[in-house]
C-alpha cells in the first residue's frame, strides 16, 4: 500500500476508536489515552495494544469486541487484534487535551 492509502487508513482507525467510549468516563478510549499502539500490517491487519483506567474493569471483554469489531469494520481493514497491556500502567498524564477539557482538568 501507497503511504496515502496507509494515511487514509489509519486516519479512519483512529476515527473509530474515537467512537468507542470507556463504560466508566465518558470520554472517549482514545482521547482519554487507552490506546497505546495501531499497527497497520502490509497485509491490511491491524494490531491494537491498549490498556485500560483500571484492571479490573468489569466490561474488559465488551470494550476489546467492540475495538476489534469497528477497527476490523473499517474501510481497508482485514482484521483487528487487540493486545492488552497494563505496562505502562494508565494515569491521567495520558489524557489528551480534549478529555481533560471535557473532564474538567483544564
Amino acid at each position: 500500500m501507497d503511504p496515502e492509502e496507509r494515511l487514509e487508513i489509519e486516519t479512519r482507525i483512529v476515527g473509530v476508536l474515537k467512537s468507542v467510549f470507556d463504560p466508566e468516563i465518558p470520554v472517549n478510549i482514545y482521547d482519554l489515552g487507552l490506546i497505546y499502539n495501531i499497527v497497520l500490517g502490509d497485509d491490511h491487519k491491524v494490531t491494537v495494544t491498549m490498556t485500560l483506567t483500571a484492571p479490573n474493569c468489569p466490561l474488559v471483554e465488551e470494550l476489546i469486541e467492540e475495538v476489534k469489531y469497528k477497527v476490523a469494520g473499517s474501510k481497508g481493514v482485514t482484521d483487528c487484534d487487540v493486545t492488552l497491556t497494563f505496562n505502562p500502567p494508565w494515569d491521567r498524564s495520558m489524557l489528551s487535551e480534549e478529555a481533560k477539557l471535557e473532564l474538567g482538568f483544564l
